[in-house]
This record gives C-alpha cells, structure tokens and sequence, in this order.
C-alpha cells in the first residue's frame, strides 16, 4: 500500500503525510516515490531528500528552519532535527 503525502512547492524538500506512514512503508508525492526510515504521524513532514545539517529547510516557497543534523530522505522532520526559523535563538539568513 503507498502511502500519500503533499508537496506545496516543487522546490519543497520536505512533503507533508496525509496518513501516518509506519517506517518501510512506500509514500508518494505527485513527483517521487520513497521509503519511510521511522513511523511518521499524519500531518508531520518527510524528507524528500538527503537533508545536510546546516541546511536551511525549505517548504511552500519559504524557508522554514535549519536541519540540526543530517536528514535522509524518508525520515521523519521534526523539532528532533529542525530548528524553527520562527524561533527567537534562530533566524533564517
């Protein structure tokens, strides 16, 4: 069974699950298909790439953080691994 998950932007790199996604569980966007690395809850992010610690994380157009650590692509992105550019210790530069 392939789990959806929606892209806003086609420059996005992260999706948002539209059904929790048990980790190994195939997720598609319009544009890619991938495994799940971990359970990721409905409404949460997946990376739809290898994500660099130190980069800044891009959703709908607008940058929303920095990774805090490496990210493959299928893992679950959270405040685990991302640091909010609306947070007041960290702005997007």
């Amino acid at each position: 069974m392939t789990i959806p998950a929606y892209q806003i932007h086609p420059d996005d790199m992260v999706a948002y699950m539209l059904r929790e996604a048990p980790r190994g569980a195939t997720v598609a966007t319009p544009n890619r298909t991938l495994l799940a690395r971990a359970d990721i809850p409905v409404f949460h992010k997946i990376a739809l790439h290898d994500i660099a610690a130190g980069d800044t994380v891009w959703r709908g157009g607008w940058p929303i953080g920095h990774a805090t650590r490496n990210i493959p692509a299928g893992a679950h992105v959270h405040t685990h691994n991302l640091a909010s550019a609306y947070s007041k210790t960290r702005k997007i530069t």
